[in-house]
């Protein structure tokens, strides 16, 4: 499958505002098993409001880990970019609800995120994910060195 948004770029991204390089080698397969594993946990995440302000994350992923002993933080990254991570402190209320906090700014300035846009989170355990960002027209972004080819 060819065109614009599969696959493009990948091993040359480029993370302005990434905490922590990871040792994997990113893989040319899009199937469900990454280089992180296989993914344990997948969920969609709308940006309402602003964009960069504290994100609530859906109830059953909190359930999920919390068999984890509720992490304190995650490691966060583009989906097709094996290389950069962000820290983002995970915060919980007093009913349990789970938030993504410190760190989620950076990851979403660096990839201009807009209320509107939909992320597709995937959870490989052990704090590790990945993200998927589809912008107000559903397609996919890529944000890691597409050529100027590309641009019509």
């Amino acid at each position: 499958m060819s065109g614009r948004g599969q696959g493009r770029g990948r091993g040359r991204c480029r993370g302005r505002g990434a905490r922590t390089p990871s040792p994997a080698t990113p893989s040319s397969s899009s199937s469900k098993m990454d280089e992180e594993g296989p993914v344990l946990f997948e969920f969609v995440l709308v940006l309402k409001g602003d964009p960069r302000g504290i994100q609530r994350l859906p109830d059953t992923f909190a359930d999920f880990v919390a068999g984890d002993d509720r992490p304190g933080t995650l490691h966060l990254r583009e989906d097709s970019c094996g290389y950069y991570r962000w820290i983002v402190d995970v915060i919980y209320d007093a009913r349990g609800k789970m938030y993504l906090h410190i760190g989620w700014e950076k990851f979403a300035r660096h990839h201009n995120l807009q209320a509107g846009f939909v992320l597709v989170f995937s959870y490989f355990g052990d704090r590790d994910m990945s993200g998927k960002v589809l912008d107000e027209t559903r397609c996919r972004r890529n944000y890691h060195g597409d050529s100027d080819e590309d641009n019509d």
